[in-house]
């Protein structure tokens, strides 16, 4: 009684371990569980597509590199890029390399070889030793103006700005870059506050080949007569006639803010004498003189 009970009891254990086994089955024929089409904006980006992705730098003339071809060491060539932009490689003779990034440069040479049965499967390694062909100048009022490469390709004014250590205490708050872009002329003023502020990163353009930044010097104003301290002043940004007085020190004990007045160039050249109310904002170039009191 005891061993029918039993079997009872395994018959439906039995039966269902067989529709398990049977669906397992089932699915390895088939490949596993179907599957749903992923969503268009769930698919990977392609590779180098992404908004991150960091622009590869580009060869230019003058660029001192060393091309190695992998288990072909006869064909290491340490050479520049002419003014052509091409180099002369063993068995391909010139080699039009300029403008291309490395990879493309790369590809070029593998190709070359390959075509040319010198090399069933070469694999071509350049690395750029010293970059002169992309470059770009800062002058002006900078820490230390000069020329500086352009290593990646999208060098944005700040890094170049960087690498020449700032805007020098004597420069101002005007920067222009001018070069070209698509075979015109290109200029462009930036306001150096400004480029750090939340909107900054519209005007921290990417620097090309042969652009040039200028940093101006910072404007001034001069003072004299019947003032405390004499001489040229810093012209702050918004400054007006009693900011720049009191720069100045003030007016002496014989001053009188009745007899300021201010002499400023107009767009013709010639100077004005000007009696400027004391909430008037300055210009570049203004020079205020402090008349003595007759009394």
């Amino acid at each position: 009684m005891n061993t029918m009970k039993t079997r009872n009891f395994l018959k439906p254990l039995a039966t269902g371990a067989m529709a398990l086994l049977m669906s397992v089955s089932a699915l390895a024929q088939t490949g596993g569980a179907p599957r749903t089409a992923a969503p268009a904006s769930a698919q990977p980006a392609p590779v180098g597509l992404s908004s991150g992705a960091t622009a590869e730098y580009r060869l230019g003339s003058g660029d001192a590199i060393r091309i190695t071809v992998f288990q072909n060491p006869d064909m290491t060539l340490e050479t520049r890029v002419s003014e052509a932009g091409t180099i002369s490689f063993p068995l391909l003779g010139t080699v039009r390399i300029g403008g291309l990034s490395v990879s493309d440069a790369e590809g070029r040479i593998a190709e070359g070889l390959r075509k040319g049965n010198f090399v069933k499967q070469p694999q071509v390694s350049i690395l750029v030793m010293k970059v002169t062909g992309n470059q770009a100048s800062v002058l002006g009022a900078v820490n230390q103006p000069g020329r500086y490469p352009l290593e990646l390709a999208d060098t944005r004014l700040t890094d170049l700005l960087a690498n020449a250590r700032g805007v020098a205490p004597s420069g101002g708050d005007l920067l222009v870059v001018s070069g070209q872009r698509g075979g015109k002329a290109f200029r462009m003023e930036v306001d150096l506050p400004t480029l750090f502020g939340p909107n900054g990163r519209e005007q921290d353009i990417i620097i090309q080949n042969g652009d040039v930044l200028w940093v101006d010097r910072f404007p001034m104003i001069y003072i004299y007569g019947e003032v405390q301290k004499p001489g040229q002043i810093r012209l702050e940004r918004g400054m007006t006639l009693l900011q720049g007085l009191a720069a100045g020190g003030g007016l002496t004990l014989r001053g009188t803010d009745r007899g300021i007045r201010v002499h400023r160039k107009g767009t013709d050249g010639k100077v004005q004498e000007l009696k400027p109310g004391m909430d008037e904002a300055l210009k570049d170039g203004d020079v205020i003189y402090v008349r003595e009191s007759l009394f």
